[in-house]
């Protein structure tokens, strides 16, 4: 199939491109505004396949849309393009209401246009996934499990622009018939992840030798999946999916923040010792917390297990240790981001 995936140079999209490219037959135009978290270079192993291509655009840009729509003539259109640092909303939420609503609003209405225009059997098989995130669905208490049944209940502006996003899509499916899918995973984490987010940004901290700032106490509790396994259970949804479903995607493994510290700064100790020779955990400085931080994630994968056949196939030891033993091999990918960026700098504080 073509796949058009919007957010194709970002930490996810890049993931799903990388397995469609390697691993499947399909097709792949990358349509990418490359904000700073857009990065070419983690698609440089598949850039030379003549089945990826490149195109720079906003999704807002309802030409540019229309235009790669025309061109690349897309059976599956994957929207992975969004604002996603929590942190970042707080502090400056209009870029997550331009991108992550009116965004994926042009979007649609393209797409829409387009699927008008098809006929027969490419009318029928043609589909929209939208892919979210669990943090629509609010805070859970220490017991329970995000499901596809989930009431939405939005934090942060970052969640209530997604939130707000999928009520759009699935509108455009019930009012304009729209073959739409909605997916919502869990906190993803793997190679080539922007260290601005808490698993990549640890691990940069710990080898810089600066403090490692957790928020509260570190109680939160995330659900922690591998990139790699979100992108394998993407293109099961797009291939096999049934449009006008949702369907949770997650690691099952779940994790406090301070135990996901914990965990990098003992693989660290192993694998790159301190010339000191005390621990990375001597590292770990508790800060103030972020605003409306919500208690706990989980999710309850079952559907998707149940009806497409997907589980992961990472744990979170196998894939933290992955993760990590990536980033220590690849400085020259994420040193210069460190350099040219605020990555490593707090956000976040201004509802304080």
């Amino acid at each position: 199939m073509r796949i058009l995936v919007t957010g194709g140079a970002g930490f996810i999209g890049s993931a799903l491109i990388r397995h469609l490219i390697a691993d499947t037959d399909h097709e792949v135009l990358n349509l990418d505004k490359l904000t700073y978290a857009g990065d070419l270079r983690s698609l440089e192993s598949v850039a030379d396949s003549n089945r990826y291509g490149f195109r720079q655009a906003d999704i807002g840009d309802a030409a540019a849309i229309r235009a790669a729509l025309r061109e690349f003539q897309p059976q599956v259109v994957t929207h992975l393009a969004a604002e996603s640092h929590v942190d970042r909303s707080i502090d400056g939420p209009a870029d997550f209401i331009q991108t992550n609503i009116v965004g994926t609003f042009v979007l649609l209405s393209e797409t829409l246009e387009y699927w008008r225009g098809l006929e027969g059997q490419a009318k029928a098989d043609f589909r929209f996934h939208h892919i979210s995130t669990d943090e629509v669905f609010g805070s859970l208490g220490d017991d329970g499990y995000f499901t596809e049944t989930t009431a939405y209940d939005p934090r942060s502006p970052y969640s209530a622009s997604k939130a707000s996003s999928d009520h759009l899509v699935r509108a455009w499916h019930h009012t304009y018939g729209l073959p739409v899918m909605v997916t919502n995973c869990s906190n993803n984490y793997g190679p080539y992840h922007f260290p601005e987010k808490l698993i990549p940004l640890m691990i940069v901290k710990c080898l810089a030798g600066d403090p490692l700032p957790v928020y509260g106490q570190g109680s939160n509790v995330r659900d922690w999946l591998y990139v790699d396994d979100h992108a394998r259970a993407l293109t099961r949804v797009f291939e096999k999916g049934a449009p006008g479903e949702s369907y949770i995607i997650g690691g099952r493994s779940e994790r406090t923040n301070l135990q996901v510290v914990h965990a990098i700064c003992d693989a660290l100790d192993r694998l790159r010792p301190r010339q000191d020779g005390r621990s990375y955990r001597d590292q770990i400085a508790y800060v103030a917390d972020r605003p409306g931080h919500d208690h706990r994630y989980a999710i309850d994968p079952g559907k998707l297990q149940r009806e497409l056949g997907w589980t992961a196939q990472e744990s979170f030891e196998s894939g933290i240790g992955k993760t990590i033993a990536w980033y220590l091999d690849n400085e020259a990918w994420w040193g210069p981001i460190l350099a040219r960026s605020d990555a490593g700098r707090r956000l976040g504080l201004k509802a304080s």
